[in-house]
């Protein structure tokens, strides 16, 4: 109850008295208005009627209720001007509370962000990074490295089997013109007599018929 009066409240207040005042200056000024217009449609008919002092008299109330009408109007523009100005003062509150929040919300951030902390969590970052970097390409040249192995080994495969069938398709076909026996066309000396088995030459030479494919 006898605490400090909120400044927003004061200046609405104000606002709402100076527009009750403006409200009625208009009002006062209407009534000089219509008081105006009598008096000069007195001040006529006195004149028409030859009262000079009547028509003298009204006009001194006549000069008396323009001079009012002029102060009037003065004391509206003053009562707008203190409004404008009561208008601007809030303005310029609103935008210090507005900057104090603000003031206050960095602060709070800035007393949570510890520069020498953030170093350190970029140092982390980049050195795990570049250890990250390290074992991937480690691990790259690794796969490499095996998967190239595989490679030779299936090509030495391919091309021993390449060997192995063309010297079998050799033997086999010139097997096939013997007579057949019981045994497998590798048995033994019986299987393969009468047959001219392949001399080193020729393994030789179907060896370096491949090695020029």
């Amino acid at each position: 109850m006898f605490g400090k009066k909120d400044p927003k409240k004061q200046i609405r207040a104000q606002q709402r008295e100076l527009t009750h005042a403006q409200r009625d200056i208009d009002r006062d000024q209407r009534a000089l208005q219509r008081q105006e217009l009598q008096i000069q449609n007195d001040i006529k008919k006195a004149a028409k009627a030859g009262d000079r002092q009547t028509a003298t008299i009204l006009a001194k109330q006549l000069v008396n209720i323009r001079k009012q009408k002029a102060r009037m109007m003065g004391m509206k523009g003053q009562i707008g001007a203190v409004k404008n100005k009561t208008t601007v003062m809030q303005s310029n509150m609103k935008m210090a509370q507005t900057m104090k929040n603000t003031a206050g919300v960095m602060g709070a951030m800035n007393k949570q962000m510890n520069p020498q902390e953030m170093s350190k969590v970029m140092q982390d970052f980049e050195r795990e990074n570049a250890k990250m970097d390290m074992t991937g390409e480690i691990m790259e040249d690794t796969l490499d490295s095996a998967l190239a192995e595989s490679g030779d080994e299936e090509e030495s495969d391919l091309i021993m089997n390449k060997v192995l069938d063309e010297i079998g398709i050799e033997i086999g076909g010139k097997m096939s013109a013997a007579p057949s026996a019981g045994s497998s066309s590798l048995a033994g000396p019986s299987s393969s007599r009468g047959q001219k088995a392949p001399t080193d030459a020729d393994i030789e030479a179907q060896l370096a018929r491949l090695a020029n494919l």
